[in-house]
């Protein structure tokens, strides 16, 4: 289910990328400078493409936010990276440890005092 909600969320990432560039510009910055009259500028786009941005916008975060609930949980996760880490620690063969040196005894009698 995660899969067809990750899908369905690269879509919409598309079509809003492209409802977006079609839209008519509404001015800009440059605009608002060489006329200050005309603050929110004179072109309009087309109420069904700016409808159907605010659509796919909406639609863009209910699928993110539906996501949170599809996927896997932290427990289960962290098990399955537990049990490999664990399968490839058990598969390496362990090199013998040398033996640590023996102290050199000594017939010394400590002196009597």
């Amino acid at each position: 289910m995660l899969t067809v909600i990750l899908i369905l969320i690269v879509v919409a990432c598309l079509l809003l990328t492209l409802l977006v560039l079609i839209q008519n510009p509404k001015g800009g910055i440059a605009a608002n400078f060489v006329a200050p009259s005309q603050i929110m500028g004179v072109k309009r786009s087309t109420d069904v493409v700016e409808k159907a941005t605010w659509v796919m916008a909406v639609a863009l975060i209910t699928l993110s936010l539906m996501s949170n609930f599809f996927r896997p949980s932290a427990a289960s996760t962290e098990g399955m990276n537990e049990s490999r880490i664990k399968s490839n620690i058990e598969e390496q063969a362990v090199p013998a440890a040398p033996a640590a040196p023996q102290p050199a005894q000594t017939t010394e009698q400590p002196a009597a005092q």
